[in-house]
């Protein structure tokens, strides 16, 4: 197969689309009762795109810095949507509230420097990330287990842990690298 071939092939965009579904769903969430049936499984919906669109994108042989981008506003659009639900549906406590808000300088605070520092948006897929993500994706599900207060700590705690170790990343690294695995890989990849 020619590269002008390779290039008009549509079945190399099935991972952004499969992204840009994601989005969608995540957007249609906030247009439908907190916690119902169909939130939920429009929610499962979208975090089961979340983890098709990566391993389609590998088996197909196209995963792209686009491809990487547009996941990476896929999850954050999920994770502002979801925050922008749950927060006000529940009664949460202070302490709460002020540990989200810290969160959110945090990561406000990484991405400003990844813009000044790469000229681009530095959302890093980094393990910390990925496991907030996936305690996050599952808050709606356990919630129900454990209740408010203990969901709250667990989130917060890996939800600190992974910003904290994005921001340090985007401090020190000398180039962006959107699929670097932690904060150990940036003193490695410099030396």
């Amino acid at each position: 197969m020619h590269d002008a071939q390779k290039k008009k092939n549509p079945m190399k965009q099935i991972p952004n689309i499969v992204t840009g579904i994601r989005i969608i769903l995540s957007l249609t969430l906030l247009f439908i009762e907190p916690l119902s049936v169909a939130f939920i499984l429009i929610y499962l919906l979208a975090g089961i795109s979340d983890m098709l669109d990566g391993v389609l994108a590998r088996k197909m042989h196209v995963t792209s810095k686009l491809g990487a981008l547009l996941d990476s506003v896929a999850d954050a659009t999920l994770i502002f949507v979801l925050l922008a639900i749950i927060i006000p549906y529940f009664i949460w406590p202070a302490w709460v509230i002020c540990w989200i808000a810290l969160i959110v300088i945090i990561r406000l605070s990484s991405l400003l420097i990844g813009f000044f520092k790469y000229r681009a948006f530095a959302f890093l897929h980094t393990y910390a990330n990925k496991i907030t993500g996936l305690a996050l994706f599952c808050f709606p599900l356990l919630y129900w287990l454990w209740g408010l207060n203990v969901m709250a700590i667990v989130l917060c705690c890996l939800a600190t842990i992974s910003a904290i170790e994005e921001l340090l990343i985007n401090a020190t690294s000398n180039t962006l690298n959107r699929d670097i695995t932690s904060i150990f890989a940036v003193s490695q990849n410099q030396k």
